[in-house]
């Protein structure tokens, strides 16, 4: 039996010390700029869309929610539930029920939008494998859902109940978002071209642990954090660049350790695939701001590493608008 190794849904989120080197390295610039800027009426900020958050999250209140989505200046959230509580091998014995993280499911998410329509919107989510997941599914997906997510299961990525979400997916025109941490959830990254192949009217999102340690050609997998320079062309990449139906969301511990452990990589990362890249924060702080909020890093980070306007335009509004026809 493989013994999983469970983190806190962030995919075990950034070390402090990254935290801390994000806020130094970003936190100084901003306030000098802040400084030196003129004494006149603020612009309008720019629009800022997260695809990745959860409703009761870690035992967040939708009040600090709604406050931490603000705080970090997104204008447009979208919520991702949890599928229902149940005792199988894919929840891991109900160990990743709440997707290991407390978070509400479908009828949460779907309330909390439309109780706040344009600012949030939601997503339809099911265990995998259960027999009745594509009719739960889309129940959601008729009421509006813009995606199916998180898929957070202990199941293969290409097994065939992941298969008939895959079918799913394409017939309303929906993307649908793995967590890819092999071992845990969503195995066989080393597989997905298959169905990037055999489903190419179905749009993915990749996320979490696999997608970001395979940036590097060099990977090992050994760590789900790996540290220090990274080598172009790792899988993770490749995938980006050979498949059109393949997107990638740059949110949690992970999209941040990516972004922080190479700066040369990843201004070359970001360039590349910048109509690829959508930004998610699946940050579960209160505050919206500081050394512990990663979301807040991870924007911080692309509009620090971005080549120019346009590329960070791209990864935290454009992209979004255009894949959810927003």
């Amino acid at each position: 039996m493989t013994t999983h190794q469970f983190l806190p849904h962030s995919d075990g989120a950034c070390s402090r010390r990254a935290f801390l080197t994000v806020s130094a390295a970003l936190g100084g610039a901003a306030l000098a700029s802040h400084a030196a800027a003129p004494s006149q009426p603020n612009p309008p900020p720019d629009p800022i869309i997260d695809i990745h958050q959860h409703t009761h999250y870690h035992g967040r209140s939708d009040q600090q929610m709604l406050a931490h989505q603000r705080a970090m200046g997104v204008t447009t959230s979208i919520l991702l539930p949890a599928g229902r509580p149940t005792v199988r091998p894919a929840t891991h014995g109900g160990r990743s029920n709440g997707l290991a993280a407390n978070c509400t499911g479908n009828e949460a998410v779907l309330a909390y939008a439309k109780a706040h329509p344009g600012e949030f919107l939601f997503g339809a989510n099911e265990v995998t494998d259960l027999p009745e997941a594509a009719v739960e599914i889309e129940k959601y997906l008729k009421l509006g859902a813009k995606i199916i997510a998180e898929q957070k299961f202990g199941v293969q990525c290409d097994s065939p109940e992941s298969e008939r979400l895959y079918t799913l997916a394409a017939e309303y025109d929906v993307p649908i978002l793995l967590h890819l941490q092999e071992g845990t959830y969503n195995s066989g990254f080393k597989r997905l071209p298959t169905m990037f192949r055999k489903f190419p009217k179905t749009i993915f999102i990749m996320h979490a642990q696999s997608t970001w340690a395979n940036i590097d050609a060099n990977y090992d997998g050994k760590s789900l954090y790996p540290t220090g320079p990274v080598a172009k062309g790792g899988l993770t990449s490749q995938y980006l660049a050979d498949h059109a139906n393949c997107f990638a969301d740059m949110s949690a511990g992970s999209g941040l350790n990516s972004l922080l452990r190479d700066e040369e990589h990843t201004r070359w990362f970001l360039e590349k695939h910048q109509d690829k890249i959508l930004y998610g924060s699946d940050c579960a702080d209160t505050l919206g701001r500081g050394p512990g909020c990663q979301g807040a890093g991870t924007i911080a980070a692309i509009r620090k590493y971005a080549a120019n306007k346009v590329v960070e335009r791209k990864i935290l509004f454009e992209n979004s608008k255009k894949l959810f026809r927003l």
